[in-house]
């Protein structure tokens, strides 16, 4: 009976480990689809309400130049998964290793400086930088570049999306603040639920609510990772005053974007090789710990 709790138990966890990516494909899927439907037919407003359509060619620019950031999410999304940032597969050679370098118990071989174990993923990783439970893979060494411009476009694909969305804000307080307007906006579950709006209206009160906070969360991650770029530091070392990796502001970019920095970003395939390995580090600064 212990035995067949423990399976079942294992299995929920597993499955629980995945639903973070697919909640994020769920909505990202919906919020492209509510745009796409928001240029197209120029909703949320009603026909004899509007003053004049778009021109063919102008809807078009907006298609291309969101499915252009949805095709950036998911390739670098997909390109950030399947690029394994651990130590696995990786010679380090144990002549080499000097100050920094530490023994993992856990996988029991020594690790280079700014390489850290991760119990979700149980391996170690390559200048680790933290565990991303929405998409469950270690950002690290290899995969850095993937994670942050899939956050640049996300952003930039969220800031789009609340513009779009503003006239589903117009719509919604057309007859002033309301407490009908306001619980639609902050709790459009339990208006649906309690009959008070139609399924239209909640889809567009939903989606428009996640996009405004969906785009708060992001705009802080890519902040946060922008800044710990500029100065050379991974999340890890953030809570230390030193910076004993830090190679300048171009140097820092390089060594997270590749030699092609200024264009990677714009497309996952443009080739940007990285100028470390993630083993050996140029150090410029102290490596004594500084506590905050």
């Amino acid at each position: 009976m212990a035995i067949s709790a423990t399976k079942a138990w294992g299995r929920v966890e597993r499955a629980c480990r995945h639903m973070p990516v697919v909640l994020n494909t769920v909505l990202v899927l919906s919020i492209t689809a509510e745009v796409s439907y928001l240029v197209l037919l120029e909703a949320p407003r009603d026909p004899d309400q509007r003053t004049s359509g778009w021109p063919a060619a102008w809807k078009g620019a907006h298609l291309l130049a969101q499915y252009f950031m949805l095709a950036n999410i998911t390739w670098n999304a997909w390109l950030f998964v399947t690029t394994s940032p651990s130590v696995r597969g990786v010679f380090l050679g144990g002549e080499a290793m000097g100050q920094g370098w530490r023994y993992c118990y856990a996988c029991e071989t020594h690790t280079p400086p700014r390489c850290s174990h991760c119990y979700d993923c149980n391996v170690c990783v390559l200048r680790r930088d933290h565990h991303c439970v929405f998409f469950g893979r270690c950002v690290g060494f290899r995969n850095y570049r993937y994670f942050l411009s899939c956050l640049l476009h996300m952003w930039a694909g969220l800031l789009y999306a609340v513009v779009m969305n503003a006239e589903v804000f117009i719509v919604i307080l057309k007859e002033g603040v309301t407490l009908h307007s306001i619980m639609l906006l902050l709790v459009p579950w339990i208006m649906l639920v309690s009959g008070q709006v139609t399924a239209r209206a909640f889809a567009f009160a939903f989606i428009a609510d996640t996009c405004v906070v969906g785009f708060l969360l992001v705009a802080a991650f890519l902040f946060f990772h922008i800044v710990l770029m500029l100065r050379g530091q991974t999340t890890r070392e953030w809570y230390s005053s030193r910076r004993p990796y830090s190679l300048g502001t171009l140097g820092n970019i390089r060594e997270c974007l590749g030699s092609r920095w200024y264009l990677c970003w714009l497309c996952p395939l443009i080739p940007s090789p990285l100028p470390g390995d993630g083993i050996h580090f140029k150090v410029t600064g102290s490596l004594e710990p500084t506590v905050r």
